[in-house]
């Protein structure tokens, strides 16, 4: 794969910048600078209005591709964890046998049940399920742009700090394993990374992060490049 600059370089003042002017998880502006920077979680992202349709999504490297119309709404938890070390983000690997994504890198979320009255609430309950994090360590700050994929997913991805202390219990049938990645190394722009693979007899292209042994790709990848944005000013 080839790097792209799918961004410039943090400007000057502010920003991802300011914040690593020290140990990010000793800075007590961190968790307002992110805040500040997202937009309220104050319910589900909804898409534009046609034709001025302007979306985030699986779409939007694939010159040509117009975002689909969603049939179904998800939200995902972005959990910013706040180490003594620095912040880091949390990442679930999906086990091998599931009939979609199977053994990709994703974070904790699912599909709207019933129940769920707004996004905050989905991912909450998603990730309490799917890997065992009480919501009670979860202080969420706000949400990303709606995330199209190409399966017809309308994903709200929500971002919340959390506190450690927590303990961890993962349904084994879905997460084959958990692990952290640094914030400062996630929103590094030379660490984002251009790819492509044979799809429906074409060729798709996707954003990437590799990550040690890991390969953060696809919509996990897309979401973290709009946080990146947002970090930005973008």
């Amino acid at each position: 794969m080839e790097q792209r600059p799918f961004l410039p370089d943090r400007p000057a003042g502010g920003g991802v910048s300011a914040m690593q002017s020290e140990p990010i998880a000793k800075s007590v502006l961190a968790k307002e600078i992110i805040a500040t920077r997202l937009a309220p979680a104050a319910g589900w992202a909804e898409m534009p209005p046609e034709p001025q349709m302007r979306v985030n999504g699986d779409h939007a490297l694939n010159p040509g591709q117009a975002p689909a119309r969603p049939t179904k709404r998800a939200a995902v938890l972005v959990p910013v964890i706040e180490r003594p070390e620095g912040l880091s983000v949390l990442f679930t690997r999906r086990t091998a046998h599931l009939s979609s994504h199977a053994g990709q890198i994703s974070f904790p979320g699912g599909r709207e049940e019933p129940g769920d009255p707004d996004a905050v609430a989905c991912a909450l309950r998603e990730t309490e399920e799917e890997i065992g994090l009480a919501r009670s360590f979860v202080d969420v700050v706000g949400q990303l742009d709606l995330y199209v994929t190409v399966t017809g997913y309308a994903v709200t991805p929500v971002v919340g700090f959390v506190t450690p202390g927590f303990e961890l219990t993962p349904d084994r049938h879905e997460v084959a394993e958990i692990f952290e990645a640094p914030l400062a190394f996630l929103m590094e722009a030379k660490n984002h990374k251009r790819g492509s693979r044979s799809w429906n007899n074409g060729v798709r292209h996707f954003l990437a992060i590799p990550y040690g042994g890991h390969f953060i790709w696809g919509a996990t990848a897309g979401m973290l490049l709009n946080l990146y944005r947002r970090l930005n000013g973008g």
